[in-house]
C-alpha cells in the first residue's frame, strides 16, 4: 500500500514536472521568489528554476549564471537521487543514509555563506549573460 502510494507520488511528480516544461515553453513565464519578492535580497535558491531551463538545453554556462552554488551541488543530488531510487526499488541500503551528518553541516555552512556573499557581491545575483 505505502509502496504504492510512493510509485503514484513519484509519478505524480514527474507528470506535473512535463506539464510545467510545455506551458513554460509556451507562455514563457517564470516563479517568483517570495523571500526575494518581500526582503529585496536573494534567497540561496534563487534562479534555480531558470538554471535547470538552461540545463535542460544544454546551456551551461547561463545556468551557472543564474545560480553558481546549485549548480555545482546539482551532480552530487543527481547521483543521491539516482542512488536512493535505484535501492528503493532493488529494496537495497541507500547512499543517503551512510552520509555522516558532518558532511550534511558543512553543506548547510557553505550555503548560508553563499546566501549571504550573493546579497554583497554582484556577480553571485542571479544573471542573464
Amino acid at each position: 500500500m505505502i509502496n504504492t502510494i510512493k510509485k503514484n507520488f513519484l509519478l505524480f511528480l514527474v507528470i506535473c514536472t512535463i506539464i510545467f516544461l510545455i506551458l513554460d515553453s509556451i507562455f514563457k513565464f517564470n516563479i517568483h521568489c517570495i523571500f526575494k519578492t518581500y526582503t529585496g535580497f536573494y534567497c540561496p535558491g534563487c534562479g534555480i528554476t531558470r538554471m535547470f531551463k538552461s540545463m535542460i538545453v544544454f546551456d551551461f554556462y547561463q545556468a551557472f549564471r543564474y545560480n553558481p552554488l546549485l549548480f555545482i551541488f546539482t551532480p552530487f543530488f543527481f547521483f543521491l537521487l539516482i542512488n536512493y531510487l535505484y535501492c528503493y526499488y532493488k529494496k537495497k541500503e541507500s547512499v543517503f543514509k551512510k552520509i555522516p551528518n558532518i558532511v550534511w553541516n558543512i553543506l548547510l555552512f557553505i550555503t548560508i555563506i553563499y546566501w549571504i556573499l550573493r546579497n554583497i557581491i554582484p556577480w553571485l545575483a542571479p544573471t542573464i549573460v
